[in-house]
């Protein structure tokens, strides 16, 4: 019987998912925040809708999910420079004893997550799964126009020669 990769994948990332919940239930905090965070450390300043799109969820719940860490001291939303109508993120200090303590948590969760596999297997495993990614992300994937323009030069080449 040949195994199912889709399943697999789908069963792997919910295991993940329902272990990421718990732990940051802990924190009582939201997974979601746990995201935001990390996000606003990798991109400080970054829009609210600019995060919205990264984390594929609506800017409604963004801007939500920010009150709430405004509100608790994390982050600050600044107006930019150049357009007042535009909010731009930042972390706070009290931010950064709760980012240690997610990356304490990731930590732990790789290292479960990985045990009992040999480095190159998972450099392996790594490698496949970062290649998927790029096959199925949008912006690594031509859009339908420019695959139709493709098609009909093919065509045209094959009528001239």
């Amino acid at each position: 019987m040949r195994r199912d990769l889709l399943l697999l994948l789908h069963d792997v990332a919910r295991l993940v998912r329902v272990d990421a919940d718990k732990r940051a239930r802990a924190q009582d905090m939201t997974r979601a925040q746990w995201i935001i965070l990390i996000w606003l450390r990798r991109r400080p300043g970054i829009t609210q809708k600019e995060l919205a799109e990264l984390i594929e969820v609506e800017p409604i719940t963004v801007a939500r999910l920010i009150d709430r860490l405004e509100k608790s001291g994390m982050v600050e939303r600044r107006p930019d420079p150049k357009d007042r109508r535009i909010w731009r993120l930042h972390l706070l200090a009290p931010a950064h004893p709760t980012l240690h303590e997610i990356d304490r948590q990731r930590a732990d969760m790789a290292r479960i997550l990985t045990s009992g596999l040999d480095e190159a297997t998972l450099e392996t495993v790594t490698e496949a799964l970062l290649r998927m990614k790029s096959t199925l992300s949008p912006e690594c994937r031509p859009s339908r126009r420019a695959n139709e323009t493709a098609a009909r030069t093919r065509a045209e080449t094959r009528e001239i020669a």
